[in-house]
């Protein structure tokens, strides 16, 4: 059985969301990171970056939400939340998740865990100031040159829906007015109806 680390507010969210769909046997298993659980030895010895998402397969623990959608859609291939039949889509969507991971998460960083990049009052100050503005312009090319709609990549719901939808949730927090951007205010609302969404939804609130 697959083990999934998660935790509320991280982009676990999008591989929760991708093992619900899937339909896969799996357990889920909270870390609590206001408890700096994250950081335990326990917890080190299972993923020694000290981040989530973390999911302990059969052959091991795989470590970053890009690459874990992408073992997950090859593992449950039936269920075809990815053209891997067609090396041209799959970049795209591989693209796709590559800018919401570093890009749209480093951004969004700057308001929590600034940290990270900087001790100094003012500086974090400065990072956190411009969190909105720059979330901001992250969507608006999200909606004017990255994806198509309905659908992250069309008409094909695929692995990239899941990792948008945890993006766009990040942006609202961050005070971005996603009704500016129609085709991404369209598809979280169609996100919200999935039952494997709303299923996700009832641990991560």
């Amino acid at each position: 059985m697959l083990k999934l680390y998660y935790a509320k507010g991280t982009a676990a969210l999008a591989v929760h969301i991708t093992l619900n769909e899937l339909g896969a046997d799996f357990e889920a298993i909270e870390v609590n990171v206001r408890a700096d659980e994250q950081r335990s030895a326990e917890y080190l010895a299972i993923n020694p970056k000290g981040r989530v998402p973390t999911l302990i397969t059969d052959s091991g623990g795989l470590t970053e939400t890009p690459a874990i959608l992408v073992y997950l859609i090859q593992i449950y291939p039936q269920q075809n939340l990815a053209r891997i039949d067609d090396p041209f889509m799959f970049a795209r969507i591989q693209s796709l998740n590559s800018y919401f991971c570093s890009t749209v998460h480093v951004t969004h960083a700057h308001k929590t865990r600034g940290t990270r990049w900087t001790n100094d009052p003012t500086a974090l100050a400065t990072l956190q100031a411009s969190v909105t503005d720059n979330m901001t312009d992250c969507f608006r090319l999200i909606e004017e040159e990255l994806i198509k709609g309905p659908w992250a990549l069309g008409d094909h719901y695929t692995i990239a829906d899941p990792y948008l939808f945890t993006v766009t949730r990040w942006a609202i927090n961050d005070d971005v007015n996603i009704d500016q951007f129609p085709t991404v205010a369209r598809h979280y609302a169609m996100m919200n109806e999935r039952p494997a969404v709303q299923a996700t939804m009832l641990l991560h609130r």
